[in-house]
């Protein structure tokens, strides 16, 4: 990849993804509270929607610029040595190796904004401090492995049901798609992929806001998904998923439609 699309790609991909995270906040607070094992109302309810929104807005545009440069430098490695009909498996891999250096910066942000969030009494700070004199920095990476779980299968369904419904649109109207009609197709890609994987966020959202000792702080995600299963059945596992469906639809929207549009801006 090419001095200039890299600075491109960093610099798209952090705008969109503050964007993102910034504007639909609340909405990601009640889809952690509907997941914390206390309770929606327990967990804060409607009260102080935007608590842990610092962390969120420390660790957005690095997390996002981590994940577009990783995943476009991939796709421009991988392009040369695969053929056409490979193309979504080229998208896959490249996917999958943005999220996984994304979840570096994402994962203590992340452990941090919905500690506070489940705990809106507390401050950003407290939360970190606090997680910090308990458990080190292992506490901040808590739940890596359930994230990096969630995200791969996310991305192996976002992005080439993406890179997809743009090719196909692309080809009904004859001409390159406009920013708004990517950011459409990433709404759509968006929604499908945050439904078939909100299980596994739900494991993570337990995993981050347990006790530390605990068996569910252990990271056992197949043992969380049972214990959610056994006591909250199929609707505990997909606790949330209206809020997370509306969150990465309209997140999509914005997301995927700044990232193109600053993208070409700068190239």
């Amino acid at each position: 990849m090419e001095r200039r699309e890299f600075v491109a790609s960093l610099v798209a991909g952090g705008c969109a993804g503050m964007c993102v995270d910034l504007t639909l906040f609340p909405l990601d607070t009640i889809k952690t509270r509907l997941q914390s094992q206390q309770g929606f109302y327990k967990a804060g309810g409607f009260r102080g929607i935007y608590a842990g929104v610092p962390s969120a807005a420390v660790g957005s545009f690095p997390n996002a610029a981590a994940f577009f440069v990783t995943y476009e430098g991939t796709k421009s490695l991988l392009a040369g040595s695969v053929s056409t009909h490979m193309t979504p498996i080229t998208h896959m891999i490249a996917a999958s190796i943005g999220e996984i250096v994304a979840c570096l910066i994402r994962v203590p942000t992340e452990v941090v904004k919905q500690r506070t969030q489940a705990s809106p009494s507390q401050h950003t700070h407290h939360v970190l401090l606090a997680t910090l004199r308990e458990e080190g920095v292992r506490g901040l990476y808590r739940g890596f492995g359930s994230t990096v779980l969630r995200e791969i299968p996310f991305s192996l369904v976002q992005f080439p049901l993406w890179e997809y419904l743009k090719t196909v649109w692309w080809r009904r109207q004859g001409e390159r798609l406009d920013s708004w009609q990517a950011a459409v197709c990433g709404a759509v890609a968006g929604a499908v992929a945050a439904f078939v994987t909100t299980p596994l966020d739900v494991a993570k959202t337990r995993i981050m806001l347990a006790k530390a000792g605990t068996s569910t702080a252990s990271g056992n995600i197949p043992l969380v998904l049972y214990e959610v299963w056994k006591s909250k059945g199929v609707l505990g596992l997909f606790a949330g998923s209206i809020p997370r469906m509306t969150f990465i639809s309209v997140g999509g929207f914005i997301f995927l439609g700044a990232y193109e549009k600053v993208r070409r801006m700068m190239l």
